[in-house]
């Protein structure tokens, strides 16, 4: 039973910040371009969550067997984060839910684990998603280099746009770029050491082997997509394998950035949204080691191209005005502590998730009324306990009423408060996030995102925002 990519969908954060004010705080030298940057109330599990949905637009969510989430920035050091993005996304209980993280190379570890999965016959589809939120040291060239994002693949076994012909591995214990659990910032060891004995060797090691068990020449490949820490060695390796310009895959460093565990895999569907019926695609991560794939992509891949274009992310942006604002979203640097006392509750949490974490309302089955949150007693006809849990997290909406609020502590005043009028009637209070207040009006086009809602109680509560819409 061969397996292949059903499906695939990314994620970028709204923000970017130029590489020149990041210099300029430091007096030094910029690398050029842009990097991205998450919101202050994104992390990787909000990230993933968006990438995810992107993925499954239009597919049977009941159908996904499992979801195995990748990043080496999770926000929790034990806790299982998959399965909150699995409840997020709104996907059945009695899946399969593994969190990959450590390596920079979990990304594709998850993605060949996937596919093994369905070959095997254990799975008939498994949702890969990888995101990241690393932090290079202040002044550090990393600084300048990462950036945020998030990718999805579905693995399935029918239906594929893209087949995998073949796929190797390698293992290297290699102290080249690690963090400590005690780490904040991502460390690395001298340049030389880590592109020439880290990532060019275990590349081209992996990348030979590949092509050699399938009888191929650099020649019959359409596209290439390589793990590049940044623009100088990806070229290099490219050209140290014979590869042409036209062959090789838009890194996204100077757009997006390096974008760890997500980003080979944002880089593939982003070679799959210009692929055709034929195309011969190369993937290689590198992470203490390297995994290489070889893939084909088949006569489904017309049919979903136009709904994943990353050039949607690329275009809908805003820049931040300055390099502090950055700071603030990372809490770098202290802020005002708010006026707010929140006592939240784990027992709670779970009481409430299926409304708070999946978005669900509750429709009426005598008077057909929605409502957010779920309610027991239907406010339209009274009658209790007679309705059906829907799903309003993946229909937009437009917004009813909002106020601006200028004293609520939050790194990007002011709140913007609102209550949406979703598609079926259900009118659902929540902040906005990824806008511009002045622009904020009655009518407005929105849709649902989840977002980070606050960090008190020792855990990370989520809750279901809005936004203008954003086409990508």
């Amino acid at each position: 039973m061969k397996a292949g990519i059903v499906s695939f969908g990314v994620y970028v954060p709204y923000y970017r910040l130029s590489r020149d004010l990041i210099a300029k705080a430091w007096g030094g030298r910029s690398m050029g371009g842009e990097r991205s940057v998450a919101n202050h109330d994104e992390d990787s599990i909000t990230m993933a969550v968006q990438a995810a949905i992107n993925c499954l637009g239009g597919i049977n969510r009941d159908e996904v067997d499992g979801l195995f989430f990748v990043s080496t920035t999770s926000p929790y050091k034990e806790k299982q984060c998959a399965s909150i993005v699995a409840a997020a996304v709104d996907l059945r209980r009695d899946i399969i839910t593994i969190d990959f993280a450590n390596s920079l190379r979990s990304g594709t570890n998850a993605l060949r684990l996937a596919l093994d999965t369905v070959s095997n016959g254990s799975a008939r589809n498994i949702l890969v998603v990888a995101a990241d939120c690393r932090l290079g040291y202040p002044q550090s060239v990393q600084e300048q280099a990462f950036g945020d994002g998030a990718a999805a693949i579905l693995i399935g076994n029918s239906q594929t746009v893209a087949n995998v012909e073949k796929m190797v591995s390698s293992t290297d214990d290699i102290i080249d770029v690690w963090r400590l659990d005690t780490d904040t910032f991502v460390r690395s060891w001298e340049d030389r050491w880590v592109l020439s004995y880290g990532y060019a060797r275990n590349m081209k090691e992996a990348i030979l082997k590949v092509m050699k068990e399938n009888n191929l020449a650099t020649g019959d490949l359409t596209k290439a997509v390589f793990y590049a820490p940044e623009g100088r060695s990806h070229r290099e390796l490219a050209r140290d394998l014979g590869l042409s310009d036209s062959q090789l895959q838009d890194s996204l460093l100077d757009s997006v950035g390096n974008t760890g565990v997500a980003h080979p895999l944002l880089m593939l569907a982003s070679a799959l949204s210009e692929a055709k019926l034929g195309d011969k695609i190369l993937l290689a991560s590198y992470g203490d080691g390297s995994d290489a794939f070889l893939l084909q992509a088949t006569q489904e891949i017309e049919g979903v191209k136009s709904r994943r274009d990353i050039e949607g992310y690329l275009t809908t942006k805003r820049a931040l005005p300055a390099y502090e604002k950055y700071l603030l979203f990372r809490q770098l640097v202290a802020q005002s502590e708010e006026f707010v006392r929140l006592f939240p509750s784990a027992t709670v949490v779970w009481r409430t998730r299926n409304w708070v974490l999946a978005g669900h309302g509750s429709k009426c089955k005598r008077c057909g009324l929605v409502t957010f949150p779920i309610q027991r007693v239907c406010y339209g006809c009274q009658s209790k306990d007679e309705y059906e849990e829907v799903r309003l997290t993946d229909k937009r909406g437009k917004v009813f009423t909002f106020s601006l609020d200028y004293l609520a502590g939050t790194p990007q005043p002011p709140v913007v408060q609102t209550v949406v009028e979703s598609e079926g009637g259900a009118r659902i209070y929540c902040l906005m996030t990824d806008c511009e207040a002045e622009e904020v009006k009655v009518d407005m086009p929105v849709e649902m995102v989840l977002r980070k809602f606050h960090q008190f109680g020792g855990f990370h509560n989520y809750f279901w925002k809005c936004r203008p819409v954003r086409e990508g």
